[in-house]
């Protein structure tokens, strides 16, 4: 599978942004998806999960980072291959490279080109 990710931006402090991956190949609803991140001399962290589903659109079983918590939703789109992810409230350390990643095992295999958010104060 192949991984587009978009969405990233400049906002400031207390914004939101909506980030969007596009899913192409087969299958895409027996996938896990996920958000990582990587912030500037930082490791890459993950920020959100969502499970298979083969439902059109689907919100949950649902992980999310405890620094996102309620800030953040992840959701799926399978009849259009797309994760999403509402970032609201957005705090200056959010600002990261962020990746979305597909897996159908133990690890995230796929993953897509990263698209910055950078929030300012």
């Amino acid at each position: 599978v192949q991984l587009q990710a978009s969405g990233g931006g400049l906002v400031q402090a207390g914004g939101s942004l909506r980030l969007a991956c596009v899913a192409s190949g087969r299958a895409f609803s027996l996938y896990v998806m996920a958000w990582f991140r990587q912030a500037p001399g930082k490791e890459r962290e993950l920020v959100a999960t969502i499970g298979q589903n083969s439902g059109s659109t689907y919100y949950g079983p649902t992980y999310y980072a405890d620094s996102v918590k309620g800030r953040f939703t992840i959701s799926r789109d399978n009849a259009k291959n797309t994760v999403s992810l509402q970032m609201n409230s957005l705090k200056p350390e959010d600002t990261a490279v962020y990746y979305c990643a597909a897996r159908s095992s133990i690890t995230f295999d796929y993953w897509g080109q990263g698209t910055l958010v950078t929030v300012s104060s």
